[in-house]
């Protein structure tokens, strides 16, 4: 009888488990691959702008026996009919999806009723506002399911465009994917004599921009294989509206451009590449209009920019790819190979006459850094910042109020993030070695950072004084927030230290 000797079981065993090894590494090299190749979406030359620009309406309010202007707000579940036949189930402010646009002068004394008619807690912050820290609407101050929030502060800062969301710790993302957004436009005496296109609705369009994915009529906020910057949907809409186009009656048509997104950047420019004038940034307008023809917006960012129009044309809104060195594998993952046709704009075969742009705007608001007291230096990832995940009752420093400080930022992960803080404008000194590009020449308040990047920042701290109550700084890539990357500081008075945190803060 004839048998095989033992080396050679061993070494047919040996090749059977190699060209196992082969088969599956070639499966999972082919899944890998085929994840990547499909990882790209574009709507670039296949949209279809069948459905005429929503504009959010100018909110209501009255002015107080006492001279406060109220706003009143109510936090909502509802439904809205995206597409047709579609009833999605959505959150919005006084509707069902969005929020109407806060619009108050500097100087006057607001007050908004927060009333939340939700299921769950939720918060309402005021992005770019300078205000007390108890006003602030962060994490702190949770309005429970049922409860009113009145927050009040008098208006200090130049006019500007921002803009209102939940902040509730751990479910930031969540709350603001559902529709839980609004503008909140700032004038005072420059921002209304200078001749810039201001009849809202007309020659003055809010442009909130949000990415989305429908599941049948669901929106969906699932995570893509390998997407740890966060959601990223497969379309955008614009004010509440897919596929929309506005048709314009004038020859310089201003666009405030809000990044309501969770975790997308954009790159905003125009089918054709025309050149635009950018004129404001998160807090305010520039000293001077800015020619470009391509603007970069992270989650929570916002820009001014003017297009000139001609008679009977059509010209498309765009985001294009991301030009960031994120490298081969974040770039395509993070989002950066992704493209958009946003917005189609109309114009009709007669248009009004536009007086020419200033050529200056407005003095710079923020400071220089040249009185700068302190460093601070701050390292972030998806551990936390300074490697310290976000915790409720830590304040993690104080500041003076009436000092400015310098703050070093830097990204040392290897995926995108951003920096937002709470209160303050702040000027950005440097990236890396260089001079600000233009679209970070003004008063900011959210600066994205690629990986390896760094930021220098001047940022002062005019108060009010609040030992106990903290703002926020964080990523504002919003599961970046969800999972802790943020921090929390307070302002105190000269010679001051710092309190405690209550251990709950809701209404």
């Amino acid at each position: 009888m004839f048998s095989v000797s033992r080396p050679r079981r061993w070494r047919r065993l040996f090749l059977v488990l190699a060209a196992t090894l082969a088969v599956l590494v070639a499966a999972v090299s082919g899944c890998v691959s085929w994840v990547y190749v499909n990882a790209a979406v574009s709507t670039v030359g296949s949209t279809e702008f069948r459905n005429e620009l929503a504009v959010p309406p100018l909110a209501e309010s009255r002015l107080e026996p006492d001279g406060t202007r109220l706003f009143e707000l109510d936090m909502r579940t509802g439904s809205r009919e995206f597409r047709p036949g579609q009833v999605t189930k959505t959150w919005g402010f006084n509707g069902d999806y969005l929020g109407p646009t806060l619009r108050a002068r500097r100087g006057e004394q607001v007050r908004v009723r927060v009333r939340n008619t939700l299921s769950e807690a939720s918060t309402v912050h005021w992005h770019g506002m300078h205000l007390p820290a108890a006003m602030d609407g962060g994490p702190h101050q949770m309005v429970e399911a049922g409860a009113t929030w009145t927050p009040e502060w008098t208006v200090d800062q130049p006019g500007a465009t921002l803009w209102y969301h939940p902040h509730p710790h751990g479910a930031t993302e969540d709350h603001v994917r559902r529709g839980l957004a609004g503008m909140f436009l700032l004038d005072d005496e420059l921002t209304e004599t200078l001749a810039l296109p201001r009849n809202y609705g007309v020659d003055d369009l809010p442009v909130i921009v949000q990415d989305v994915t429908f599941r049948g009529a669901s929106l969906d906020g699932t995570h893509g294989m390998f997407r740890d910057v966060g959601f990223l949907g497969e379309q955008t809409m614009v004010n509440g509206t897919l596929t929309p186009y506005r048709e314009v009656g004038d020859e310089l048509i201003r666009l405030r451009l809000l990044n309501a997104s969770t975790a997308r950047v954009y790159t905003f420019g125009f089918d054709d590449a025309r050149a635009f004038a950018l004129i404001g940034t998160d807090g305010g307008l520039l000293d001077r209009p800015a020619t470009m023809n391509q603007l970069p917006l992270s989650p929570g960012e916002r820009a001014e920019i003017v297009v000139r129009m001609r008679p009977g044309e059509r010209t498309v809104l765009r985001s294009n790819k991301l030009d960031a060195d994120l490298g081969f594998w974040t770039q395509r993952f993070s989002g950066g190979d992704d493209t958009f046709d946003v917005l189609q704009l109309r114009a009709a075969t007669t248009l009004r006459p536009s007086p020419a742009l200033p050529e200056t705007l407005a003095p710079a608001s923020t400071p220089d850094g040249t009185d700068s007291v302190t460093e601070r230096r701050f390292e972030l990832d998806l551990k936390g910042i300074n490697g310290q995940p976000m915790a409720m009752d830590r304040i993690d420093f104080t500041v003076t109020r009436g000092t400015t400080e310098t703050w070093i930022v830097h990204n040392r992960d290897g995926m995108p993030h951003n920096f937002h803080i709470h209160d303050v404008q702040f000027r950005v000194l440097a990236v890396g070695e260089s001079a600000p590009p233009p679209h970070l020449s003004g008063p900011k308040d959210t600066v994205f950072l690629a990986p390896d990047a760094t930021v220098r920042l001047a940022v002062r701290f005019d108060g009010p004084a609040d030992p106990d109550t903290p703002y926020m700084y964080h990523c504002h890539l919003l599961w970046h927030e969800d999972i802790g990357m943020m921090g929390q500081f307070v302002v105190v008075e000269p010679g001051g230290t710092a309190g405690r945190p209550a251990p709950h803060h809701g209404h």
